[in-house]
Parts: C-alpha cells; structure tokens; sequence
C-alpha cells in the first residue's frame, strides 16, 4: 500500500487531514498510528478547524521536520534548507489544489464554518477536496523527504 492510499484509508476512518498524513509515516516515525495521530492532531481543518494552513500540508512539513530537520539553533545551512524544502513542497502541493490554505480550497470565508467538525458521510468526501489533499501531501512527503 502506498503511502497516499494509507492516508486517504485513515481519513477515512475519520482520523483529520494532518493526523492522516502524518500517521501514514508512523512505521517509519517509529510510532503507533495513534501516537503520531495524537500529536497530529491540532492541525485538522486548517489548524484547530481555523481554515488556515490546510492540513494535510501541516503533516506533510511536520514530517519534513522528523526527516530533515535540525535540532541546534544556531544551524543556519540546515535551516536554510529545511525551509527550502518546505517551500519546494508546499509549490507542488498547490499546483495540484491551488492554495495551501484550507478555507480557499474550501470555498469558504474567514470564519465562514461551524466550530462542530462535520459529519463524515460518502458525500461529504465527495465534496471536498480533503481525500486528494492527504493523498498529495502524502506523496510529495515521500517523494522529498529521505525517510523514503
């Protein structure tokens, strides 16, 4: 099973986009599916369902940091390249959704949404964008980052 069928399997278990991205990646994370969903979590419905970065593309970076990442401050190189990777990352993941940021592949408003995450049914995920974007960020993340 490739890596964007086992996010779109979580998402539709109805873990969140950033949690289904990122748990794809637990074996490799050295996790159980839970514990990178836990950690995950906040990120669902573009941060805390706020529609702002989408995310899916939240799992994807979050994965970049456990790939590629640095751990000294003072690493400016690794840092550079850290941020050059995301930036990469991010430019693939819109040419295929047209946006990062979830309200906008929504359709939505600021602050256009109910606090209450919605119902998953068939035509919920018909209807959103949210499948392909796990299904992208999951394959962008194991297209760049060396965990591969």
């Amino acid at each position: 099973m490739s890596r964007a069928d086992r996010a779109e399997e979580l998402f539709r278990m109805g873990y969140n986009c950033g949690q289904s991205v990122f748990a794809a990646f637990a074996d490799i994370l050295g996790m159980e599916v839970e514990e990178a969903a836990k950690l995950a979590s906040p990120f669902g419905a573009g941060f805390g369902k706020l529609r702002e970065v989408c995310g899916a593309v939240s799992g994807m970076t979050m994965l970049a940091g456990y790939s590629d990442g640095y751990g000294d401050p003072t690493d400016a190189e690794s840092k550079k390249a850290l941020y050059a990777l995301i930036q990469k990352m991010a430019a693939d993941f819109e040419v295929e959704h047209r946006s990062i940021i979830c309200r906008e592949m929504l359709g939505l408003a600021k602050g256009e949404d109910l606090a209450e995450p919605a119902v998953r049914t068939e035509e919920y995920y018909q209807s959103r964008p949210c499948v392909a974007a796990c299904r992208t960020a999951a394959s962008i993340a194991e297209k760049y980052l060396s965990f591969k």
